[in-house]
């Protein structure tokens, strides 16, 4: 069985789909898959095409793709929710209040992911072990700035947009993947 990390956004057309085939690639040799979902989201649409570019022009196939409705039963299979934005978390937290403790902001885990000690073999799956270690490298952690948790929307902007916004979700997501493949 593989570990699920689960990205979130608005409409599951842009920042999250984006996060989930940025983190297939990346995550590729390892026992681990990437999905996304949004908190108003339709199901069964498209992806954005700016979205649709840059994934595509990275080598992902994005045919089979349509958004999809968070659902608590999304966040409860999920081994590591990340989320675009503070308030996405906190919708998906008010949606399954167990996942609580494995869901955070990309940008929010990819710090704790930085700062962690390497997760090594612990005997559990390694996105929870993982997440154990970001969750222990927390408390050496300043806050950070409220806005600095949350991922800008690239809706309504430019292909450079788009491509800026994915360049950011690849920042943050290296450490969060690297962290995984120190226990994987």
């Amino acid at each position: 069985m593989l570990d699920e990390v689960l990205f979130v956004c608005q409409a599951n057309m842009c920042r999250s789909p984006m996060a989930e085939f940025i983190a297939r690639r990346l995550l590729a040799d390892l026992p681990v898959t990437a999905t996304s979902a949004g908190t108003e989201a339709v199901d069964g649409a498209a992806m954005h095409p700016y979205a649709v570019e840059v994934v595509t022009a990275a080598g992902a196939d994005v045919t089979a793709f349509r958004t999809r409705r968070l659902r608590a039963e999304h966040l409860t299979a999920a081994d590591l929710v990340l989320t675009a934005t503070r308030q996405q978390r906190s919708a998906c937290t008010a949606l399954a209040p167990a996942a609580l403790g494995r869901t955070f902001t990309l940008h929010q885990f990819a710090r704790f992911a930085a700062a962690a000690a390497p997760a090594g073999a612990t005997g559990d799956t390694p996105v929870r072990a993982a997440v154990a270690a970001a969750v222990r490298a927390r408390g050496r952690l300043q806050p950070a700035a409220p806005g600095a948790d949350d991922l800008w929307d690239p809706i309504g902007g430019s292909p450079a947009d788009f491509r800026r916004c994915a360049e950011e979700i690849e920042r943050s997501i290296r450490p969060v993947c690297a962290l995984i493949a120190t226990a994987g």
